[in-house]
C-alpha cells in the first residue's frame, strides 16, 4: 500500500534528479560566459520551495493523513507537474537550470509549448506541483500561508526572467 511518506520521497528524489541536471547545466552556462540574474530571487525561492515540501510533510505526518480520493488528485497533479517539468528540460536542453541564465549568444525557445504558454516551467510544472503536494499531504496549512508567499517570489522571478531576456527578442 502507498504511503503518503513513500510518495513524498519518490516525489524529493525526482526533485533531487531534476537538480542534479540544473547543477551540471549551471556549471557549462557559466564555463560558456552566462550571466546569472536575479540570484537573491533564485536562493529565496529556492528555500521557499524546500520549506513547502517539508511543511507539507510535517503537516500530513502531524495529521496522520491516509492515502485517499484527495491524495490520489494530488498524485495526479504532481504526475502531470513532472511530465512538464521535464518535457521542458527536454526542449530547453542545456540551458535548463533552476536559476536565470542567459548566455551572450543565448537563443529563445520557440517550440510549440513555449510559443503558447509562457512560462511554463512556473505554470505548468512549479505551480501544479504545489498545488499537487498540497492535496496529497492534505496540507491546508501549507497552502493557505505557502502559496501566497511562493506566489510573490515567484511573480518577482518571472519579472526578473522578463526583463533579462528583454534584449534577446
Amino acid at each position: 500500500m502507498l504511503t503518503i511518506n513513500m510518495l513524498f520521497v519518490a516525489i524529493l528524489a525526482i526533485r533531487f534528479y531534476s537538480l542534479s541536471i540544473s547543477i551540471k547545466n549551471e556549471k557549462n552556462l557559466i564555463k560558456n560566459g552566462a550571466q546569472q540574474y536575479g540570484k537573491r530571487n533564485s536562493a529565496l525561492l529556492s528555500a521557499a520551495h524546500i520549506a513547502f515540501y517539508f511543511a507539507a510533510i510535517i503537516e500530513a505526518n502531524h495529521n496522520q493523513i491516509g492515502f485517499d480520493a484527495l491524495s490520489q488528485l494530488g498524485l495526479l497533479l504532481l504526475i502531470f507537474a513532472f511530465i512538464a517539468l521535464f518535457y521542458v528540460i527536454r526542449q530547453l536542453k542545456e540551458i535548463w537550470t533552476v536559476k536565470i541564465y542567459i548566455l551572450p549568444n543565448h537563443r529563445i525557445n520557440r517550440s510549440f509549448l513555449f510559443r503558447y504558454v509562457r512560462h511554463p516551467n512556473y505554470f505548468l510544472n512549479i505551480i501544479p506541483e504545489l498545488i499537487g503536494l498540497a492535496l496529497l499531504c492534505h496540507a491546508e496549512y501549507t497552502a493557505l500561508f505557502g502559496l501566497p508567499l511562493y506566489g510573490v517570489i515567484l511573480f518577482i522571478r518571472i519579472r526578473q526572467e522578463q526583463r533579462a531576456m528583454a534584449h534577446l527578442g
